[in-house]
């Protein structure tokens, strides 16, 4: 292993805390858990690494509440803010969230000016573009996760309707992280064989939709929080890739400098992930329907960066 790695963690909530499960059990490099709160942060790193043993993990898990604390990490994964509610959508969370993340950010720039930013915290697109702001790092070392997650949920109802393996299911779902994504079947393989073929457009578009309202469906079950594991999960396995600069291909909400016709905005599209964050921008050949529903997306974020956050 070459030196060891850092990783922080902001937000010891749910999604932080299976975060930084999933990166310990990757055996990756030392985690930096930090909450506000900080003997929740360093209850929850004292729990995780009595669990060292059982797992055999790798490195170190500490908690804190200072910013201090964080310097030298390769990765910083922003898990902080408030969860959605029933009846509430991922907009509704812009004013609350985007303060939070503006002393993330602050703190980040201040303690860990070298680090790669995977953001997480919603609304996502608004929150990426937000941090990205604030620290004023270059665009390509904050990146969104979204697709990742997005594309799991697909890849989960896709195994189910065919009663096949989830590992065999490659499935690409771009554009917000929100109501507005855009699943893309013809992308979507298992076994290399897209499910145009394998399924009828009825059910194609019946998976699609329900996983624009995955998150919603999750938090409608709950009553009271949101997804947290595939969240989490999905934020340690594009942490992973940048620390080990696996160069994953993978959705994530990346800045567009004019990519699908789009520009100044972040928003879901296929990226591949290394150690400087976000490498390279796929612009991959769309339907008209299909560009016309990912560039929808894109300028409903862009709308609302100028009327709510004022950019």
């Amino acid at each position: 292993m070459r030196g060891q790695r850092k990783i922080a963690v902001i937000g010891a909530g749910n999604v932080g805390a299976t975060c930084a499960f999933a990166l310990a059990s990757m055996k990756i490099g030392n985690i930096v858990l930090l909450d506000i709160f900080e003997g929740f942060a360093k209850g929850k790193a004292l729990d995780l690494s009595q669990n060292s043993n059982i797992l055999n993990y790798d490195g170190q898990i500490t908690g804190t509440s200072d910013y201090a604390d964080i310097a030298g990490s390769d990765v910083v994964v922003v898990t902080s803010g408030f969860p959605r509610k029933p009846g509430m959508t991922r907009e509704d969370l812009i004013g609350k969230n985007a303060e939070i993340v503006e002393q993330v950010g602050n703190g980040i720039k201040e303690h860990a000016p070298n680090s790669v930013i995977v953001v997480v915290t919603n609304p996502l697109d608004l929150m990426t573009y937000h941090m990205q702001k604030v620290t004023g790092f270059p665009a390509n070392r904050v990146v969104g996760q979204a697709g990742v997650l997005d594309s799991a949920r697909m890849a989960h109802f896709i195994a189910l309707e065919l009663n096949c393996a989830e590992e065999d299911v490659s499935p690409m779902v771009l554009g917000g992280h929100g109501d507005t994504m855009v699943p893309l079947p013809r992308y979507t393989t298992v076994g290399g064989i897209p499910i145009t073929q394998l399924m009828d457009e009825n059910t194609i578009d019946a998976i699609s939709q329900r996983t624009a309202s995955g998150g919603g469906e999750i938090v409608k079950l709950l009553e009271n929080g949101s997804a947290f594991y595939a969240p989490g999960s999905a934020a340690a396995v594009m942490a992973e890739s940048i620390v080990n600069d696996r160069r994953r291909l993978i959705p994530a909400s990346c800045y567009l400098t004019g990519q699908y016709g789009l520009e100044d905005v972040y928003i879901g599209v296929p990226c591949i992930i290394g150690a400087n964050g976000v490498e390279r921008i796929f612009e991959i050949e769309l339907t008209e329907n299909e560009l016309s529903s990912l560039q929808t997306s894109g300028n409903f974020y862009k709308s609302q960066l100028s009327d709510v956050l004022g950019y």
